[in-house]
C-alpha cells in the first residue's frame, strides 16, 4: 500500500486526555486501572475509567446523540487541536472528499440500559425520551462525528469486537488509494457500561485484580474505556517534520472460535504477515510489537506463539493494556496512538502489571519503559470470532531515507 501520515492524533483513557497525559503515563510506566466504582455494578474488578466523562455537555443542536459513548467521543475530539485539524482538512479537500471510518463494540447501549430501568410497568414500553438512533445505534459515533466536523464522504462504523478501530485504518487507506477520498477521520470510541462488564464477567473473563499481560499467573482481562482519532492524509499533505506514516495493514479471520483464538495464532500470524507484505517489509524491520495482550491464558498464549513463530525473541514486545485495560472496540485505534507515540518519542512502552513472563512464552517482553531509536512499529488488534488486524507504521525520516 501507498504510505499515509498521520497528520494529527490524540487519545484519550483510563491514563489522562490528550497526548501529555498520555505520554506522561507511558513514559513513567504507570496505570490508570482502579477497583470497579461504575455506575451500580458489582463485580471484584478493576477498571479503565475516563475521569470527567459525566461532566462533558454536547452542543445543543446535538442533544439526541447525547450517550456516553457520545461524550466520550466529544472529549477525545477537542484534545490536541484534533477537531480543528478535522475541520481544516474538510475546508481544504471539500466536505466530500473526506471520511469518517470508526470503530465501536457497544456504542451508546448503556443508554439503552439505563432506559430499561425506568419502562413503564404496564406495557414494558421504553421511556419517550429514548433515542434509539441517537445512542444505541452502533452509527451513531460517527454520525455524531460528522457532524461535529462537516466531513461528508464515506462514512461507517466497524463492530468487529476488538479489531473494529484497528480496522478502519486498512478501509481508509483502500479509499484514499482508490482515489474515493483525500483525507479520512479514523478513530474507536468505546465506553463503560453494565452489559460488557457483566457480559465478559459471565465468560469469566475478568480479573479481580489489575490484568498481567503475559505474566505466567495472568487471570483475565480489565475492561476500559477510550476515545482515540487519527487524520490520515497523503504524506505531501503532512505537516513539516519527523511525521508518522502507516505503511501496512494486515486483515485475517481464522473463524476457528466464537470466543477463543486458534490455538497456534494462525490467523494472528497471517494478520502480522499480511502487515508485512503491504509494507513491503521484512520481519527483522519491526522494531517494537505493540501486542494485543488482553491477559487471558488463551489469548496471549496463541498470540504469544504467532509472534516467536514470526519474530522469534529478538524484536521487544509489550501490551499496553496492563495501564488503559482492555477497551474493546476502541483498543485499536488506542494502541495505534501508543505505536506513534513510541515512534515520535524513542520510548517502547512497559506493561504495567505484568511481574513474571510466562516461560510459555519465549518473547523479549518489556515489563518497564524504556528509550530506544525506533523506526518501524507493528501493533496488533485480536477480536472476538477470528477477526485480526496489524497496523505497521514507521518514521517518514526512515523512509525517505531508504528511498535515496
Amino acid at each position: 500500500m501507498s504510505p499515509l501520515a498521520l497528520s494529527r492524533y490524540t487519545a484519550t483513557s483510563c491514563l489522562g486526555a490528550g497526548l501529555a497525559a498520555t505520554r506522561a503515563a507511558l513514559a513513567a510506566g504507570r496505570s490508570g486501572l482502579t477497583p470497579c466504582d461504575f455506575e451500580t455494578v458489582a463485580l471484584d474488578t478493576w477498571i479503565g475509567r475516563v475521569a470527567g466523562v459525566e461532566e462533558v455537555a454536547l452542543p445543543p443542536q446535538l442533544a439526541a446523540y447525547d450517550c456516553r459513548n457520545n461524550r466520550l467521543a466529544l472529549l477525545g475530539l477537542q484534545q490536541d487541536g484534533f477537531l480543528d485539524a478535522a475541520r481544516a482538512a474538510v475546508a481544504r479537500y471539500g466536505a466530500h472528499r473526506v471520511a469518517v471510518l470508526l470503530g465501536t463494540s457497544t456504542s451508546g447501549i448503556l443508554e439503552t440500559e439505563l432506559a430499561y430501568r425506568q419502562r413503564d410497568p404496564a406495557t414494558g414500553a421504553l421511556p419517550p425520551g429514548f433515542d434509539y438512533r441517537g445512542t444505541h445505534n452502533i452509527y451513531s459515533v460517527a454520525e455524531f462525528t460528522r457532524e461535529l466536523t462537516g466531513a461528508r464522504g464515506p462514512a461507517w462504523v466497524s463492530s468487529t469486537a476488538c479489531s473494529s478501530s484497528a480496522k478502519v485504518f486498512a478501509s481508509a487507506a483502500r479509499l484514499i488509494e482508490a482515489g474515493l477520498v483525500d483525507a479520512a477521520i479514523v478513530g474507536g470510541v468505546d465506553s463503560l457500561c453494565l452489559t460488557t462488564l457483566y457480559g465478559f464477567n459471565s465468560l469469566e473473563l475478568v480479573a479481580a485484580e489489575p490484568c498481567r499481560p503475559y505474566d505466567a499467573a495472568r487471570k483475565g482481562i480489565s475492561i476500559g474505556e477510550a476515545a482515540a482519532f487519527a487524520l490520515l492524509e497523503r504524506p505531501s499533505a503532512a505537516p513539516e517534520g519527523d511525521t508518522v506514516l502507516l505503511l501496512g495493514s494486515g486483515e485475517s479471520s481464522d473463524a476457528y472460535h466464537m470466543s477463543s483464538p486458534h490455538p497456534e495464532g494462525r490467523g494472528a500470524r497471517q494478520a502480522m504477515e499480511q502487515a508485512l507484505a503491504s509494507a513491503a517489509l521484512e520481519a527483522d524491520a519491526i522494531d517494537y510489537i505493540n501486542l494485543h495482550g488482553t491477559g487471558t491464558p488463551s489469548n496471549d498464549a496463541a498470540e504469544g506463539k504467532a509472534v516467536q513463530a514470526l519474530f522469534g525473541d529478538r524484536v521487544p514486545a509489550s501490551s499496553t493494556k496492563g495501564a488503559t485495560g482492555h477497551t474493546l472496540g476502541a483498543a485499536g485505534a488506542l494502541e495505534a496512538v501508543f505505536g506513534a507515540l513510541a515512534l515520535a518519542d524513542g520510548l517502547i512502552p512497559g506493561s504495567p502489571g505484568t511481574r513474571a513472563l510466562d516461560p510459555a512464552l519465549a518473547l523479549r517482553y518489556e515489563c518497564g519503559p524504556r528509550r530506544a531509536s525506533l523506526q518501524h512499529v507493528l501493533s496488533n488488534s485480536f477480536g472476538f470470532g477470528g477477526t485480526n488486524c496489524s497496523l505497521l507504521f514507521g518514521r517518514l525520516a526512515a523512509v525517505e531515507g531508504a528511498r535515496k
